[in-house]
C-alpha cells in the first residue's frame, strides 16, 4: 500500500510567519503549505509503529526524489538525505513511529489502523521535515554547505532508532544536529529552548522474586514475597534520594506490581517494574550499579531470591549552548519577536540525546496549542494539534539549517 500525496479539501492553513522571509521560503510556503499539511494528514491516517514505517518511509522517499533529491534509504526502515554541498553540514532530523494507541477524534484523517495512532506528534515532525528538505532544495545551489534530512524509524521503543540511523552512517560528517517535538502546553506559533537538559535519562527496572512460599499464618517458615516487593516499593525510591543528588532530577516510579492469588497464600513468584530517569548524563552512568547495590541491602534480610534487570534505556537530551541559541535565533527569524520562549525541563525520554553523544545539537518544543480549549497531552488518545504549527515548524527548521551554516 502506498499513502496517497494529496492536497487537503480545505488548504485554509495560515502561515503565520508570512512576510518574515527570506523571500524564496515565503513564496515557497505560498505554494506548498497546503502539501505539508497534505503529507502530515496522509500519516496521520495510516500510523506505522516502530520499524514498520514502510509507508511512511516511502511517502518520505517519493516527496524527496520528486523534488529532485537523492535519499538514501536505511536498512529496515527510514532514510536519509543531503542537499547542497560544502565544508559544513547541517542535520535536521524527525521521527517517524506511531503509538499503540487507539485515536479517540473525529478527525475526517482520524487513524485508519486500529489500536495504531500519531498520538506523540511524528507525523507533524515527519511533515515539517519534508517541508523543510523540499524548500531548501529549490535552493540548493545557493547554500553555503550540506542540509541532511533525517528521518528516523522507532524513537517510541528503547534503546530507540537513533542508534540505528547512527550505525548507518547518518552522523558521517555532520558538524550540529536540530529537532522540534510537539509541545501542547505551547501556544502554536512558539518554540519553546533551553540550553542544557531537555528531557532526561529513561531506564527500566524489572525485578523478578522468588519464594518457597507457604500459608499467611506462618510467614516465619518462608520468604515474605509480598512483604518483600513492599520493602522494595518503598525503599528503592527512599534511598535513592539519600544516595543521589537532589539536583540531578532523578525520580524512580514504580509502573506495575504482580504477586499472589490468595489472600491465606504466600506466592511463590512476584514481579515489580518501573522507569527511572534523571536528567544529568553523570548520574546516569552511575545509577546502574547503585540500583543493584542497594536491592541486594533492602532484600538481603528477606530471604527471597531475586533476578534484577536493569534495562539502560535513553541518555538524558542536553542541548549545547551555541545550539540552543542558533534554534531560538531561528525560531524569532521563523515568526517574529517573542516567537522562542523559555521551556522547562521533562522527565520523559527522548532517543535524540543519543545523536548528542556523538554531535552538538539541539532539541526544540514546537507549540501546537491552538489557544483555546483544553490542553491534551501527547500520548493520549485525545491529543490533537493545530495545523498552523505545520508551517512554523517548516520555517524553524530551514531557519536552523541557514544559521548554522552561515556562522
Amino acid at each position: 500500500m502506498t499513502l496517497l500525496q494529496t492536497r487537503p479539501d480545505d488548504p485554509s492553513v495560515v502561515d503565520l510567519g508570512a512576510g518574515t522571509g527570506p523571500q524564496w521560503l515565503d513564496a515557497w510556503l505560498a505554494e506548498h503549505t497546503a502539501d505539508v499539511v497534505g503529507w502530515r494528514r496522509a500519516i496521520h491516517a495510516h500510523p506505522e509503529l516502530a520499524r514498520a514505517e514502510r509507508m511512511t518511509t516511502e511517502l518520505c522517499a517519493n516527496v524527496l526524489r520528486s523534488a529532485g533529491l537523492r535519499p538514501r534509504l536505511l536498512p529496515g526502515t527510514g532514510l536519509v538525505c543531503d542537499i547542497g554541498s560544502g565544508p559544513r553540514t547541517i542535520a535536521l532530523r524527525a521521527d517517524m513511529d506511531a503509538l499503540p494507541l487507539h485515536e479517540q477524534s473525529d478527525l475526517p484523517f482520524a487513524s485508519r489502523t486500529p489500536g495504531i495512532a500519531h498520538m506523540c506528534g511524528h507525523d507533524a515532525h515527519t511533515a515539517v521535515l519534508l517541508g523543510a528538505g523540499v524548500a531548501l532544495a529549490s535552493v540548493a545551489d545557493r547554500l553555503p554547505g550540506r542540509v541532511r534530512l533525517v528521518f528516523q524509524p522507532a524513537e517510541e521503543v528503547q534503546p530507540g532508532g537513533a542508534l540505528e540511523v547512527i550505525a548507518a552512517d547518518g552522523l558521517a560528517d555532520v558538524d550540529r544536529i536540530f529537532a522540534l517535538h510537539c509541545d501542547p502546553r505551547l501556544e502554536v506559533g512558539r518554540v519553546g529552548t533551553r540550553v542544557g537538559p531537555i528531557t532526561s535519562a529513561c531506564d527500566m527496572l524489572e525485578l523478578r522474586l522468588t519464594s518457597p512460599g507457604g500459608h499467611t499464618s506462618r510467614p516465619h517458615l518462608t520468604a515474605d514475597l509480598v512483604h518483600a516487593l513492599g520493602t522494595v516499593i518503598t525503599g528503592l525510591p527512599d534511598l535513592l534520594s539519600r544516595r543521589i543528588d537532589p539536583r540531578s532530577g532523578t525520580v524512580l516510579v514504580w509502573g506495575q506490581v504482580d504477586a499472589g492469588h490468595a489472600a491465606n497464600a504466600v506466592p511463590e513468584v512476584g514481579t515489580l517494574s518501573g522507569t527511572l530517569r534523571t536528567a544529568q548524563h553523570q548520574t546516569w552512568n552511575e545509577l546502574e550499579p547503585l540500583v543493584r547495590q542497594l536491592v541486594t541491602a533492602l532484600l538481603a534480610p528477606t530471604g527471597v531470591g531475586y533476578v534484577l534487570e536493569h534495562r539502560r534505556g535513553v541518555p538524558p537530551v542536553v542541548n549545547d549552548p551555541v545550539s540552543a541559541d542558533l534554534l531560538a535565533r531561528a525560531a524569532e527569524r521563523a515568526v517574529g519577536p517573542g516567537a522562542a520562549t523559555d521551556t522547562e525541563q521533562s522527565s520523559g525520554g527522548e532517543d535524540f540525546g543519543w545523536y548528542l553523544e556523538h554531535v552538538p545539537g539541539a532539541m526544540g518544543r514546537l507549540g501546537v496549542w491552538s489557544g483555546e480549549g483544553p490542553q491534551s497531552d501527547i500520548h493520549q488518545p485525545t491529543f490533537r494539534l493545530d495545523e498552523r504549527a505545520l508551517p512554523v515548524g517548516v520555517r524553524t527548521m530551514v531557519q536552523a539549517a541557514l544559521l548554522s551554516l552561515e556562522g
